[in-house]
């Protein structure tokens, strides 16, 4: 009998969900607490091992709390908080 090559194998059914670090940590989107650039220590958890914002797929957040996440990175990378990319 053929494999189907459209099947996904039984690794990718039991693949692990990301997690919305932001929701875990009490921070709302446009509520009480917005992602603030001096809280370097939740910032660091968004960037990948060479200093680049990770992806949404990775970070499991929502559209909108990936762009607060992103420009509180610039910001706190414009102030020196945090480092640009070590790629260079």
């Amino acid at each position: 009998m053929a494999r189907n090559p459209n099947r996904r194998g039984p690794a990718a059914d039991q693949a692990k969900r990301a997690r919305n670090l932001l929701s875990t940590n009490g921070v709302r989107v446009n509520g009480a607490h917005p992602v603030d650039y001096k809280d370097v220590a939740l910032l660091r958890q968004f960037l990948s091992d060479k200093g680049r914002i990770r992806g949404r797929r990775v970070t499991g957040l929502t559209p909108q709390q990936q762009r607060q996440v992103a420009t509180a990175i610039r910001n706190a990378r414009e102030m020196a908080l945090l480092p640009y990319d070590s790629r260079r």
